[in-house]
C-alpha cells in the first residue's frame, strides 16, 4: 500500500522533511496554522531562507506532490502522520504541551483505523506513550492497537537540514513493538540511516541526553576557560594538544542558547526532582548555571576592559558583535549574546550592537542602537570570544 504522509508543523524542522518525504515519491499533505507560509510553498517557495538546500525541493515538488494547508480536514485521507510542532518550557522550566496538544487532538479527530502517528518533537521521556497516546484515545475514540503509535526525534541543524536528513544518523521506536516496526518500514523509505530502537521512550531518551551531553561538555570548558585565563594559561594552545581519540574539550562560548540544548536537561531534571531524586541531576543542573552564569563573567570582563579606557565609562562606546544564539543563524532565541546586551544596558554602558546578519534599521526596531565595529572603543566578538 502506498501511503499518502501529513507532516503536521511546516516550521524550520517540519518543513525540510516534508520535502524531503515528497523527493522521494510519496504524496505529502502538510499542515500549518500560517496560511501565507502554506500558499508560499503551494507557489513553489520556499519561505525559510536559512535552508538553501530547501529552495529546489519547494519549486520541484511545491503545490504538486506537497500541498500545504491550514486545514487538518486536507489530511483526512492521510495514513500516516508525522507531528513536529514546537514545545515552549516556562520560567519554571516545565514544558507547556499546549501547541502540541492541539495538533495531536486535531489529528485525533481525522485518525482512522490502521493509522499510523508519530511525534519528531523533543520531549520529556515517557510523553509519548502517555500524555500523546491519551490525546489520540480521547479525540478519535479508538484505543491504542486500532491505531499506531511512535517517536522519532528529529536530529537536523539549522542550514543543513537536508543533508541531515539524508546522511545522520536517525532513530524510530514504537509505543509497542507493531507501531515501532510499522513507521520504521516507511521511515526507511525516505531516511537512509534510520535505526529501529527497542521503545518510543528510548528514542525519547536518546534525543534528550544528546543535549545534556552538549550543554555538560560546553559548561565544562567554560569553566576551564576560565581557570586558564586566572593561571595565565592560553587555554586554545592547552586544548588543541589535549584533545585526541580520547578527549574532546569543546570550545568555550557566551553560555549555550536556541531551541534545544538548554531546554532538554530540564526535562530530566524535573523528572528527578518529582520523584525525590535529587542527587540524580546535580551534574545537569550545574551545567544550566555555569552556562547561564557566562554572561556575567564576560560582562565583567567587558567592565575591566573599559577601566583601562581613558574615557569616563559612560562615554566609552561598546560593540557586541554579534547577537544571535549561533553564528550564521537569523534568530535570537534563547540568544546569550542578546542577554548579555541587555545586561550591560542594565549596568548603565554604552551599548551598541552590531550582526552581519541584521541590518540597521532591524536592529533599532529591538530597541538597540547599532554602530559599526570599527566606530566603537571596546568591540566584543560574541563567537570568537574576542575583547578587543
Amino acid at each position: 500500500m502506498m501511503h499518502k504522509i501529513a507532516v503536521i508543523g511546516l516550521g524550520k524542522a517540519g518543513l525540510p522533511i516534508a520535502g524531503v518525504i515528497a523527493d522521494s515519491g510519496f504524496e505529502v499533505i502538510g499542515i500549518d496554522i500560517d496560511e501565507k507560509k502554506c500558499n508560499q510553498i503551494n507557489s513553489g517557495k520556499n519561505p525559510i531562507p536559512d535552508e538553501k538546500s530547501l529552495d529546489e525541493l519547494i519549486k520541484k515538488h511545491g503545490g504538486k506532490s506537497l500541498i500545504a494547508a491550514s486545514k487538518y480536514e486536507y489530511a483526512k485521507d492521510c495514513n500516516f502522520f508525522i507531528i513536529i510542532v514546537p514545545l515552549f518550557i516556562d520560567e519554571n522550566h516545565d514544558p507547556d504541551f499546549s501547541i502540541m496538544e492541539n495538533a495531536f487532538r486535531n489529528v485525533g479527530k481525522i485518525l482512522k483505523k490502521g493509522d499510523c502517528v508519530v511525534l519528531e518533537t523533543t520531549v520529556p521521556p515517557q510523553t509519548t506513550e502517555t500524555i500523546v497516546r491519551g490525546w489520540l484515545e480521547e479525540e478519535s475514540e479508538l484505543k491504542f492497537g486500532e491505531f499506531y503509535l511512535a517517536y522519532s526525534p528529529e536530529r537536523i541543524m539549522t542550514g543543513y537540514s537536508i543533508s541531515r536528513l539524508k546522511e545522520f544518523p536517525k532513530v524510530i521506536g514504537g509505543v509497542d513493538e507493531i507501531s515501532g516496526k510499522m513507521a520504521f518500514e516507511i521511515y526507511r523509505k525516505f531516511i537512509p540511516n534510520i535505526h529501529l530502537v527497542s521503545t518510543a521512550r528510548v528514542a525519547e531518551f536518546i534525543k534528550v541526553i544528546e543535549g545534556c551531553y552538549r550543554d555538560a561538555n560546553i559548561a565544562l570548558a567554560n569553566e576551564l576557560f576560565k581557570i586558564a585565563d586566572e593561571i595565565n594559561v592560553d587555554f586554545y594552545e592547552a586544548r588543541e594538544y589535549a584533545n585526541h581519540q580520547y578527549c574532546n574539550i569543546h570550545l568555550p562560548s557566551t553560555g549555550v542558547g536556541g531551541h534545544c540544548i538548554p531546554y532538554y536537561p530540564w526535562f530530566l531534571i524535573k523528572e528527578m526532582e518529582k520523584i525525590g531524586k535529587y542527587d540524580h541531576c546535580n551534574l545537569l543542573r550545574t551545567s544550566r548555571e555555569i552556562n547561564d552564569q557566562m554572561k556575567d563573567y564576560w560582562a565583567e570582563e567587558i567592565i575591566l576592559k573599559c577601566l583601562q579606557v581613558d574615557k569616563s565609562m559612560k562615554e566609552i562606546k561598546i560593540c557586541i558583535n554579534g547577537i544571535t544564539y549561533r553564528k550564521g543563524v537569523k534568530e535570537l532565541i534563547n540568544s546569550i549574546n542578546l542577554a548579555l546586551v541587555k545586561l550591560l544596558i542594565k549596568k548603565g554602558l554604552n551599548v551598541y550592537v552590531y550582526d552581519e546578519l541584521f541590518a540597521r534599521e532591524e536592529i533599532v526596531e529591538m530597541g538597540l542602537k547599532f554602530i559599526d565595529p570599527e566606530d566603537a572603543d571596546i568591540v566584543f566578538d560574541s563567537f570568537d570570544l574576542v575583547i578587543k
